[in-house]
């Protein structure tokens, strides 16, 4: 009997500790969600808001708290300088952001290219047959070209352009949006009229019409690139499952214009990315290896 009576009791001991592990291991699990949350800076561009709610799907579907918060291209990169933000999958180089990166990569860490073959430069419809090159506009579109937000690179560049190449001497570079400038190319196509837009690859308008880019002899407008993820230091320590999912994000132009047209045909940017994430569970889990 004493025998019994003391294995009840080693019994009813082991399985307090059982429990109080268990409560700490819910503690701690607490803990580790409410260290969870990640905020993620993009600049509001169609490309941008694609990327970063996709990205954005997949941390929130490992159980990370997510805030995804645009912002204009300098903001965005003194954010994650600061650690006001986590991390942008939105950088583009060498020439787009590449004032940015000079004044804050000392205090970011780049993870390198999550996209390549990217590309800027001036827009045409296809339609436009008399113009292949910068060098060939004269009077077209009544001397104006349609822009974006002032201060991206792209804009930038086609300032430069406009300085550089003698035949845009008196052309006006008008700016606007990324979401303005798409509304007027559309308006222009669908009336058949002349228009010259700052565009970039990837884009969804390059998968709803036909453009062509005019030839840059000049170069003002580099050769191609690249769009690289950037963390905040201190990420890796503090948050190595999504530093991982950071670091091994990478997506090809299809797979971001996929999502970006499925936007400007009407989805919210969740609706759109939980599309695309659902529709690639194989390369959503090469970003997650190893992670439960």
């Amino acid at each position: 009997m004493k025998i019994r009576k003391l294995m009840i009791l080693v019994f009813a001991m082991g399985l307090g500790v059982l429990l109080a592990a268990c409560g700490g291991n819910d503690e701690e699990g607490s803990s580790r969600k409410e260290d969870k949350a990640i905020n993620l800076a993009y600049v509001e561009w169609d490309s941008e808001i694609a990327s970063t709610h996709v990205i954005g799907k997949v941390l929130e579907d490992l159980g990370y708290d997510v805030t995804l918060t645009p912002l204009d291209n300098a903001v965005m990169w003194e954010a994650v300088a600061k650690g006001e933000a986590d991390a942008s999958v939105a950088a583009w180089l060498p020439v787009t952001h590449g004032a940015q990166y000079e004044e804050y990569k000392d205090d970011i860490v780049d993870l390198g290219e999550n996209l390549t073959g990217a590309k800027i430069g001036l827009v045409v419809p296809s339609y436009m047959e008399d113009v292949n090159s910068i060098e060939d506009l004269s009077k077209h579109a009544n001397m104006q070209i349609t822009g974006i937000e002032s201060g991206a690179g792209v804009m930038q560049a086609t300032e430069r352009a406009l300085q550089e190449y003698a035949n845009l001497k008196g052309w006006e570079l008008v700016p606007s949006s990324s979401g303005a400038m798409a509304v007027a190319l559309g308006e222009a196509i669908k009336k058949n009229e002349e228009i010259i837009v700052t565009g970039w690859t990837p884009h969804w308008k390059f998968a709803k019409y036909e453009l062509k880019y005019l030839d840059d002899p000049k170069g003002v407008f580099g050769g191609e690139e690249s769009i690289h993820t950037f963390v905040r230091k201190g990420l890796e320590k503090e948050m190595p499952e999504a530093y991982q999912v950071l670091d091994n994000f990478y997506w090809t132009t299809k797979d971001m214009e996929s999502v970006m047209l499925d936007i400007s045909d009407g989805m919210s940017p969740e609706e759109a990315a939980s599309k695309w994430v659902e529709e690639n569970a194989e390369k959503v889990a090469e970003w997650t290896a190893g992670i439960e």
